[in-house]
């Protein structure tokens, strides 16, 4: 997997390229070479991104632009005629807004990695056709987060 950052300092790429590893092999999907872009914006910049592509003027923590039109429980194996002629299949852009990455951890009661590892995952299993607007999907969504968050310790608490 190759994960284009843009403003994410040294021991967060480290951190999410660990986290999309392990999520790439727990989804199933390590056989395609991917490529994501990851973004870590401010409040201001997200707001208009949300304004420009959702018409919701609000800063919110992460937002997907799926480049596919994965719905899980499909495979990126499934979407091999859509790779680059060098075999990589571009995923799309995730967008974090690190003021709202540090607010909702603070407001929840875990740390900054923490919140920052779930927004970056999120963000992934978007790309990778999980959704959350259906109860069911949620469901499916969130286990499948925590099972990878918990499988690196990445967990829910205080100075965690």
């Amino acid at each position: 997997m190759v994960i284009n950052f843009h403003k994410v300092n040294f021991s967060c790429r480290k951190l999410v390229k660990k986290i999309y590893n392990v999520a790439m092999f727990v989804t199933k999907n390590y056989s395609v070479d991917a490529i994501i872009e990851l973004s870590f914006v401010s409040a201001e910049e997200i707001r208009k991104c949300n304004l420009q592509y959702r018409n919701v003027d609000k800063v919110t923590d992460v937002l997907s632009f799926p480049l596919l039109n994965i719905k899980y429980p499909e495979k990126l194996e499934d979407y091999k005629s859509e790779c680059e002629p060098d075999g990589t299949l571009r995923l799309g852009d995730i967008i974090i807004c690190k003021e709202r990455a540090k607010a909702q951890a603070k407001e929840y009661g875990h740390s900054y990695k923490r919140e920052l590892s779930f927004l970056a995952l999120h963000g992934l299993l978007h790309l990778l056709g999980y959704d959350h607007i259906e109860t069911e999907d949620e469901k499916v969504m969130n286990e499948t987060c925590e099972k990878i968050l918990q499988s690196l310790n990445i967990k829910r608490g205080k100075n965690v």
